[in-house]
């Protein structure tokens, strides 16, 4: 594929903002000259797999800015999340197989094709209707001489929560599901109780796996509820990090080291603290 098109655009470096050229010109002209002859030694030397961690931490710094409220740092993590998918699809340019301009028309395409009770003829007025169209014509795209199976397409790099939430979502899909709530707490009890019954053997490998299953079904818990199991687990972390990091900082101001406390002491103050953030 001819990549000289962006390279051609720009031989020297511009403010972005400067003339009258599109931004997502601007953009991919300077990563194909980052990415060029005389180049950024660091632009030129990344592969798609080098990229992968650096995407990984981008989409986290998005998520943290998200739940920031912050519409400044919010712009700034989307464009670093923007530049990760520009420079892989530089990368695919320079190796012939695709450029920008092919994954915006794919995805497009994709977008029409899947919202045909916007762009076409099917009723769909509910988001629960949407859902299960573009479940049903996302399987018409994949099928082929395999069948489709139920939970494929789901990342295995996923992060735990979120993925067996992904899981269990599919799964109910099909009928495969609780019928009342009630139905998922006594689940939640019986993967408790089989816990217990591990921590008393002392297997490792069975404290392990029935732990899992608490996990899941407590995942299960949060799915029936309509609650992100993820989200719910990093705001009770948050919440947790935030907590503990104010206990060390009122014991130090009190000339104090927290390894020099008791738990008691440490309890009390903890106890202060989350009077002190519920008011």
């Amino acid at each position: 594929m001819d990549n000289t098109f962006y390279s051609n655009r720009m031989q020297t470096p511009t403010m972005m903002g400067d003339g009258d050229e599109p931004p997502i010109a601007r953009l991919l002209a300077v990563v194909s000259r980052l990415r060029g002859e005389g180049g950024c030694p660091w632009d030129r030397e990344q592969t798609l797999n080098s990229l992968k961690p650096y995407l990984m931490e981008e989409c986290c710094e998005l998520l943290e800015a998200i739940d920031q409220e912050d519409a400044a740092a919010h712009r700034d993590e989307l464009g670093d999340v923007l530049l990760q998918v520009v420079l892989q699809a530089q990368i695919r340019a320079e190796q012939g197989d695709f450029d920008f301009a092919a994954v915006a028309d794919h995805l497009t395409r994709k977008l029409i094709r899947r919202h045909p009770h916007v762009f076409g003829d099917v009723v769909a007025e509910t988001p629960e209707a949407v859902v299960r169209n573009w479940a049903a014509i996302k399987q018409q795209e994949r099928q082929g001489n395999t069948p489709v199976q139920t939970l494929d397409g789901i990342p295995v790099t996923l992060p735990a929560l979120h993925r067996a939430q992904r899981i269990q979502e599919r799964a109910a899909r099909k009928g495969f599901d609780w019928s009342a709530i009630e139905d998922v707490l006594k689940k939640v009890e019986e993967e408790l109780g089989e816990v217990q019954d591990a921590l008393a053997s002392g297997r490792p490998e069975a404290i392990e796996e029935e732990l899992g299953d608490l996990l899941f079904a407590t995942v299960n818990l949060c799915r029936f509820r309509a609650v992100h199991a993820e989200q719910a687990l990093q705001q009770a972390t948050r919440k947790f990090a935030n907590r503990f990091h104010r206990v060390e900082e009122r014991l130090l101001a009190a000339g104090r080291r927290m390894e020099e406390c008791s738990l008691e002491e440490m309890d009390q103050e903890w106890e202060l603290v989350k009077t002190e953030q519920v008011t």
